[in-house]
């Protein structure tokens, strides 16, 4: 069985971005306001699976404007650096330890 979970990039009333995070194996649906709600929420979920997720796809609204996502993408880029650096190792597939 894949864990996989989505994750679509909204804006609500007051023109504020959040992310609807939905299990899929399950149907559970989170709202996460900010990244680090975000993460939370991921880490919650998948606890169920061991701590184990295959996949998260990404997606967002047609109302959307493209500055939200450049922001999203900006936050989530300064996270992993911070993760990495905390680490030592890198946290994406693509990505090579650097060398000291």
């Amino acid at each position: 069985m894949s864990v996989v979970f989505n994750a679509v990039i909204k804006i609500d009333e007051n023109e504020q971005w959040f992310i609807e995070l939905t299990d899929t194996v399950d149907g559970r649906v989170k709202i996460c306001k900010d990244l680090d709600e975000f993460a939370t929420n991921v880490e919650e979920l998948g606890q169920d699976y061991g701590g184990h997720v295959d996949e998260v796809k990404w997606s967002k609204d047609e109302d959307v404007p493209p500055f939200i996502i450049d922001e999203i993408r900006i936050k989530m880029a300064e996270q992993r650096a911070k993760i990495e650096e905390q680490t030592g190792e890198p946290i994406t597939p693509y990505a090579t330890k650097k060398e000291e």
